[in-house]
């Protein structure tokens, strides 16, 4: 599995990350236990050293202490915090919610440490008031994280990266929603920051006849507008890897993919190690039909 040096971090990281926001919908038994292990242990077991979660995702974080507490040397572990979830009850970013997600982080993943900590998509708002941004720095202080980031999109994650607190970036970006690589990728890479990609594969928009969901509309409506010139030259028939292979032809340091079945995991695996990289004019192309249709779209949080 190729890797990659996270930005000022020096952490080495894969360029194929794993999201486990999919993972935490999980139940806590015996079964969810299994799946969830399956699925963590095999991605270890392929060189995938990235994992990605939140405090609000579901059960994910009790289900990575419960299955590779035991294996932590091996991975890079970031989660995020600043909403109240799981029970909790307080305000959403404050100082102390901050504080107790982050105490509550580490005894469900049975660590003593979070690798990277990120404040979860709040707004330039919150960022500007400066509790959260404290609170995350104090915890790099007291040792609980490593290091701290921001995970967010448009103003705010321009904000971010500008106000050098900060030593990564996870911003969404792919083959329809592509203005990071515009818009923050340039100035981050120039600060020194690590660059996580999250919805790489823009929900399999692409190519695909119609959305599951309503949270997956707008990436739909775009891939439709944007595979309305024809095929994507030298690209193949497989969307995925066209999805995958359009992120990692980019200056971003691991893309996360979410999966909780051992068969993704497996065939994402497989599509970056034998497939990749493609060739030059299929990326070229989706820049120019971006470029001359979603130009002004803003990123889709």
């Amino acid at each position: 599995m190729e890797t990659r040096i996270l930005g000022k971090t020096g952490l080495r990281v894969s360029r194929l990350g794993i999201g486990l926001a999919e993972i935490g919908a999980l139940a806590l038994d015996e079964s969810g236990e299994a799946q969830a292990g399956q699925v963590l242990n095999a991605a270890l077991d392929a060189g995938i050293t990235f994992l990605d979660t939140a405090a609000c995702y579901g059960n994910s974080e009790e289900l990575i202490g419960r299955t590779i507490a035991h294996r932590r040397q091996e991975y890079v572990l970031a989660t995020k915090c600043g909403h109240v979830t799981g029970g909790y009850e307080g305000e959403e970013w404050t100082a102390k919610t901050i504080r107790d997600s982050i105490d509550r982080s580490l005894r469900r993943m049975r660590t003593d440490h979070i690798d990277l900590l990120q404040l979860h998509s709040c707004g330039v708002d919150v960022l500007k008031r400066g509790e959260v941004i404290q609170a995350v720095l104090d915890a790099k202080k007291a040792g609980k994280a490593r290091f701290v980031g921001y995970s967010g999109d448009n103003e705010a994650a321009q904000w971010a990266v500008e106000s050098d607190l900060f030593d990564t970036l996870q911003t969404s970006f792919n083959l329809v929603d592509q203005q990071a690589r515009i818009r923050l990728f340039p100035l981050a890479r120039a600060k020194g920051m690590g660059i996580i990609a999250k919805r790489p594969i823009a929900n399999a928009a692409w190519g695909a006849p119609q959305s599951p969901s309503a949270y997956a509309d707008d990436y739909f409506e775009r891939a439709r507008q944007m595979a309305s010139a024809g095929p994507i030259p030298a690209a193949g028939n497989n969307r995925i890897l066209l999805a995958i292979g359009f992120v990692l032809a980019h200056d971003v340091d691991t893309a996360i993919i979410g999966a909780r079945r051992l068969e993704h995991v497996q065939e994402n695996i497989r599509l970056v190690e034998t497939l990749l990289p493609l060739p030059a004019e299929a990326i070229e192309e989706l820049h120019r039909r971006f470029d001359q249709i979603g130009r002004d779209w803003p990123q889709l949080t």
